[in-house]
């Protein structure tokens, strides 16, 4: 058996790394499990990415943004889950 992680609240970790080319990590925490979405959008609030839109149980996750049909610049990542919603700012160099 593998040990359970506890987890408490609901925290959008800052992506690593950052300033990134052109791949980078998402983490994200959240102790209720429900329907999460990640989305990666440009500058300008257009939607370029979903890279998570499921159910999922209370628990740590992680995933992979590649960037690399991207153009270099600011992007936003938004995870809404059980009514929290969450942005935060990454930079694309290439």
């Amino acid at each position: 058996d593998e040990p359970k992680q506890i987890v408490s609240g609901f925290e959008l970790l800052q992506n690593y790394p950052n300033p990134f080319n052109p791949g980078t990590k998402i983490s994200w925490q959240s102790s209720v499990g429900g329907h999460q979405t990640l989305k990666i959008y440009n500058i300008l609030g257009t939607e370029v990415a979903t890279l998570v839109d499921e159910y999922r149980p209370a628990g740590s996750y992680e995933v992979d943004f590649d960037a690399s049909n991207h153009s270099s610049g600011v992007y936003l990542y938004r995870l809404k889950s059980s009514g929290n919603i969450v942005t935060k700012k990454m930079i694309l160099l290439k």
